[in-house]
């Protein structure tokens, strides 16, 4: 993470964030204290810029509410959505930066209003070296969220497009079927351009499974949906 002035600082209290942490929750009272001395909660509103390729990370983040949306964009200028940070989770990008001291390469945004514990890059390698618990937090969230980008790396390279699509309907449809995306938006959460993107909706609304309107979709036939994402 890097500074920012869209921060805002808050009173930590009572708030016991630490148990919110399984692999923090039973440290040993040093450890915790180590972590709470050095800890500011900080909230962050929605659809402001966390991080961004180029910039050092400064501070390590854990999320207690909110979504952070991590996602890269190429020379042509196509994005694609790595991956979403949410409560009780921390980010691998800037675990990477921090540890190995280069510069982000990729974007990182909140989705919503975002409270978090914000730990300084000193405080951090401190806490690395010094607890156990803390660095089993660090390292397990990040094996696993390797593991989610390179699931979404497989889906890119092997899976047919309009497959994708269709999962990625039925994940983001509220209970009325409703979802209030733009196309660029789908687009970036598929990894590929806005006019692929509405040629293969089209094709979905031909054949009956959405309708279309400017800035939403709406999921028809979830049934006949389903049957295309699972082809």
């Amino acid at each position: 993470m890097t500074k920012s002035h869209s921060e805002k600082r808050v009173e930590m209290g009572a708030m016991g964030w630490i148990d919110q942490f399984p692999d923090l929750a039973s440290l040993p009272l040093a450890d915790r204290e180590l972590l709470e001395e050095q800890a500011n909660i900080i909230e962050i509103p929605a659809g402001k810029t966390v991080f961004a390729p180029g910039l050092k990370a400064e501070s390590f983040l854990l999320l207690l509410q909110g979504t952070v949306r991590v996602q890269q964009t190429s020379a042509s200028g196509r994005e694609i959505v790595l991956y979403r940070v949410s409560g009780g989770e921390t980010c691998i990008m800037t675990t990477a930066c921090l540890l190995s001291n280069e510069l982000y390469s990729a974007e990182g945004i909140t989705e919503t209003d975002v409270t978090a514990v914000s730990i300084s890059k000193e405080a951090f390698e401190t806490a690395i070296a010094k607890s156990p618990g803390f660095r089993r937090l660090v390292f397990s969230q990040y094996s696993n969220r390797i593991s989610d980008v390179m699931h979404v790396v497989e889906e890119v390279a092997f899976e047919r497009l309009d497959k994708r699509l269709a999962a990625r309907l039925l994940q983001l449809a509220d209970s009325e079927g409703n979802i209030n995306i733009t196309h660029q938006a789908l687009a970036a959460e598929l990894g590929t351009a806005r006019e692929v993107v509405g040629r293969q909706l089209k094709e979905l609304e031909r054949r009956g499974c959405v309708s279309i309107a400017r800035g939403s979709i709406h999921l028809k036939d979830p049934e006949k949906l389903s049957g295309f994402a699972i082809e």
